[in-house]
């Protein structure tokens, strides 16, 4: 991830810099390229009002005009429900991010920077982090609307840092996922109808509604695919209800869809702005 963009190798300092070490100038680079995408949230109105009605919407959708037709065994709705719709707007969030990256390719942003000794992962890094924290503004939004409406989680103090633990785990790799798929987009138009993939995705699961009522080819895709073992995870977690292997689980899937979406995204980076 230390690769720069300029065509030239600048490892060395200017004459009569103070020498820094090439951590110092990485984390430097992510710090402004952070900045950038924050500054980007705070002044665009439409990307907040994105990342805190649609959380709204949704959870006062299903609790007050669908909850009543949905019986789940041992709990309430409203407590099944919250921790699926935290997932799914995480998945929301990364449009923007798709056709961010997209647009930072298309655009000459990442031709401006190649004049610069700047790591290329960056760019990539800036927009994973602030999809996280527009991620993190649903999440609260989410949760303290939940707390108006009825939710009312059982788990502890351990449960809900545990939870946390694997939501963010869950929106790195997502995220991740959201700059591959934005640099393999080729106009802003196509990242925008790639990103409905990772929007989708989300539904596909138990975050709704249980599973037991599926046909059953369904339901054994829906039951093990890697989001729907997340949200067991994080349900039971928030809930204090029995985790079962979903912890381990969700771990197995999301630690190496990370770790892969990482390393392939920057690779591909590269070879775009390089091109």
């Amino acid at each position: 991830m230390t690769q720069t963009l300029s065509r030239e190798t600048v490892d060395r300092p200017a004459p009569g810099s103070p020498a820094r070490s090439a951590l110092s100038l990485l984390l430097s680079d992510w710090r402004v390229l952070i900045g950038r995408n924050v500054k980007h949230i705070t002044r665009n109105p439409e990307m907040l009002f994105q990342a805190v009605s649609l959380p709204i919407v949704l959870l006062l959708l299903f609790r007050f005009m669908f909850g009543g037709a949905i019986t789940v065994p041992g709990m309430a709705y409203i407590d099944y429900l919250v921790p699926g719709l935290v997932v799914i707007s995480i998945g929301f969030n990364t449009t923007t991010t798709v056709v961010g990256v997209a647009a930072d390719l298309t655009n000459g942003l990442v031709e401006r920077l190649r004049s610069m000794p700047m790591s290329g992962s960056a760019v990539l890094v800036g927009h994973v982090v602030s999809g996280m924290l527009r991620s993190a503004l649903s999440l609260v939004v989410m949760v303290g609307v939940g707390l108006l409406v009825g939710f009312r989680p059982a788990g502890g103090v351990l449960g809900w840092l545990a939870a946390l633990g694997l939501l963010t785990l869950f929106a790195t790799g997502v995220f991740w996922l959201a700059t591959l798929l934005g640099t393999v987009a080729r106009t802003i138009e196509g990242a925008s109808g790639l990103g409905m993939i990772l929007v989708f995705v989300p539904y596909a699961s138990s975050a709704l509604v249980p599973t037991d009522s599926m046909p059953l080819v369904l339901r054994v895709v829906v039951d093990n695919q890697p989001v729907t073992v997340l949200i067991d995870a994080v349900r039971a977690l928030l809930n204090g209800a029995d985790l079962g292997a979903t912890g381990w689980l969700a771990l197995a899937w999301w630690v190496p869809i990370t770790v892969l979406s990482a390393v392939f995204t920057v690779r591909k980076f590269h070879q775009r702005a390089m091109a």
